[in-house]
């Protein structure tokens, strides 16, 4: 393996690993050599990701939009392989509700997980890597971060807010060596965009309106992440990455 890519040696904890790019990005991560902590709600997922992935994984189940569990989470995190170098923020939610019927649980929910747990559990992780000289912090932005879509009020508002937390992350913190960027994805076939792809028109329009001219595969996203979690990307903080089939391109 180039060592420029390489992520022997490295530690890793992924939220949201249980299902769709969450999942996606921990097998990704444990086959170019890091061990692996993947972190979600669902127990059995978990296990089952564990299970068929090869390297060195290991499991923590437990809410990150629940601010009082945090610092529990992160000893648990750290319990199996030490503090994570890498830090990929997965986890998400879409309520998928229009303007007149966002719910003030809904928007809470929303912000919760998307924009607030990320940060909250990176600032928990710095200290560790600031001591190393060197950490990879990756969020999970979107097509939503820039452009609107029916029925995404709540989760555009987060969306946006992590392109922006993003940049502050990497003006906070890039000075220790720490790298702060994030993925913008496109549509994919996951838990999430299941009401997408539900309707085969629906999914057919969005794979129009790339440049490649389909909707994304989870092994897609296999390259953008090993770049931003290895040495490659030492002089790149700060930026969004979109992973859309140049759907923001037209």
């Amino acid at each position: 393996m180039d060592p420029l890519f390489s992520l022997k040696g490295r530690v890793a904890c992924v939220t949201g690993a249980s299902s769709g790019l969450g999942r996606a990005a921990a097998t990704a991560l444990a086959a170019r050599g890091a061990r692996v902590v993947g972190l979600a709600r669902r127990a059995e997922e978990l296990r089952t990701w564990s299970n068929a992935t090869d390297g060195d994984t290991a499991t923590v189940t437990g809410d990150v939009a629940d601010r009082d569990s945090l610092p529990d989470l992160v000893r648990k995190v750290a319990y199996h392989f030490g503090a994570p170098d890498i830090l990929i923020n997965a986890a998400g939610i879409n309520t998928r509700q229009g303007a007149d019927e966002v719910t003030a649980e809904g928007w809470d929910a929303t912000i919760a997980l998307n924009l607030t747990a990320p940060f909250f559990l990176a600032q928990a992780f710095v200290p560790a890597m600031r001591a190393k000289g060197w950490g990879r912090i990756i969020n999970f932005a979107s097509l939503q971060s820039r452009r609107a879509f029916q029925n995404g009020i709540s989760y555009g508002a987060s969306k946006g807010g992590v392109e922006q937390l993003t940049r502050a992350m990497a003006e906070a913190w890039s000075n220790s060596g720490i790298m702060c960027n994030a993925v913008a994805p496109g549509f994919f076939r996951t838990e999430l965009t299941g009401p997408v792809f539900a309707n085969p028109d629906l999914a057919q329009r969005h794979a129009m309106a790339t440049c490649i001219g389909r909707n994304g595969e989870p092994a897609d996203l296999d390259g953008p992440m090993v770049f931003l979690c290895s040495k490659a990307s030492d002089y790149v903080t700060g930026q969004v990455l979109c992973v859309d089939g140049g759907y923001t391109a037209k």
